[in-house]
């Protein structure tokens, strides 16, 4: 009897990261479903001074971040509260959270979600970014829908 083919471990290096920029955050996705089999998508979030997205929701995914660089302040039981560089955070799907950039800097953050599919959601919002005029935001909400997502 032969054993099962094993995984294979995936690099990705730096130069082959796909980025895309929506709702002023720059979003460098090192890994997505295509290299982890559909299990995770892992990905750098910089988010300027001010920025960050509403309270929300996901149906489809668990996401947690570590805080790397910044002054971040997260949305937990509908209070905001100063999180630390180094700090970990851990939003299960169907929990209500955001996050923002408190402080003057760019907030960096190392994100992930389970199961992948975070990278089609957000690139398709991307292309409605970039659209000439700005973006359609009755658009960003149906197409935040369709992925699961939920503005509060």
């Amino acid at each position: 009897m032969s054993e099962p083919a094993s995984p294979s471990v995936v690099v990705v290096p730096p130069s082959e990261a796909t980025v895309v920029e929506a709702f002023g955050d720059r979003v460098t996705f090192h890994l997505t479903g295509r290299e982890t089999g559909g299990r995770v998508t892992c990905f750098l979030v910089e988010t300027p001074p001010g920025g960050g997205p509403p309270p929300h929701w996901h149906d489809n995914e668990d996401e947690w971040f570590v805080v790397l660089e910044g002054q971040a302040e997260f949305f937990k039981d509908g209070v905001w509260t100063a999180v630390p560089v180094g700090s970990a955070v851990f939003a299960p799907r169907g929990s209500v959270h955001a996050f923002r950039n408190a402080g003057q800097t760019m907030l960096k953050q190392l994100l992930n979600t389970s199961p992948s599919g975070f990278e089609t959601f957000f690139t398709r919002i991307a292309e409605e970014f970039r659209r000439e005029g700005g973006p359609d935001m009755a658009r960003v909400v149906e197409i935040s829908a369709e992925h699961g997502i939920h503005y509060a």
